[in-house]
């Protein structure tokens, strides 16, 4: 691939490779093989074809055009140090609640249906990670409005704030087992 290819050869890889294909996604890695974001397949191509990124691992399909057959990439490193995008927090929403918690109830350990703040909103609590965790209905119903301190529910572990690219794998169908080496923290959605 150290030849420059055209654009129109770009287009025709591109185009060519099944939709279902292109639409799934790569896992894009800085130079010091730190996870930047999840891309599309067709942009890792894009990113390999220019010689921007190179391929650490190949998925099991392949992309081909009249003159080059590339295996679909499943993680790419870029060849160069770029100015990594500002650090947001995770997006907080219910799926990604119970994904950080496993769906177990942080005060009793069952199954969790719903969430809870920790500190009641009603109270001056805030909607963010450190504040809600998952638990199930009869422990919210029991816990109410009520303060940690004047509750009798104790928390299992700690509600933190999990990595942007952990909850974007989890929410992802099936993280490919590739990535788990690079996502740190990775986080698991249970049925």
């Amino acid at each position: 691939m150290a030849r420059l290819v055209s654009n129109l050869e770009v287009w025709s890889i591109v185009k060519a490779a099944a939709p279902s294909v292109l639409s799934e996604r790569a896992l894009l890695l800085d130079v010091g093989y730190r996870p930047l974001s999840i891309v599309s397949v067709r942009r890792a191509i894009l990113l390999l074809i220019s010689e921007k990124a190179e391929m650490l691992h190949a998925g099991e399909d392949s992309v081909r055009s009249e003159r080059i057959k590339l295996n679909a990439p499943s993680v790419i490193r870029l060849r160069y140090q770029v100015a990594a995008p500002y650090r947001r927090r995770a997006p907080l929403h219910r799926k990604a609640v119970f994904a950080r918690d496993g769906s177990l109830c942080q005060y009793c350990g069952r199954r969790a249906e719903c969430i809870d703040h920790v500190h009641p909103r009603s109270k001056g609590g805030q909607h963010e990670w450190e504040n809600v965790v998952a638990c199930c209905r009869s422990c919210n119903a029991a816990k109410g409005d009520t303060l940690p301190e004047n509750s009798k529910f104790k928390l299992k572990s700690a509600p933190y704030a999990p990595e942007p690219i952990a909850v974007a794998a989890a929410l992802r169908r099936g993280i490919p087992t590739e990535w788990d080496a690079y996502i740190v923290n990775p986080l698991q959605l249970s049925a």
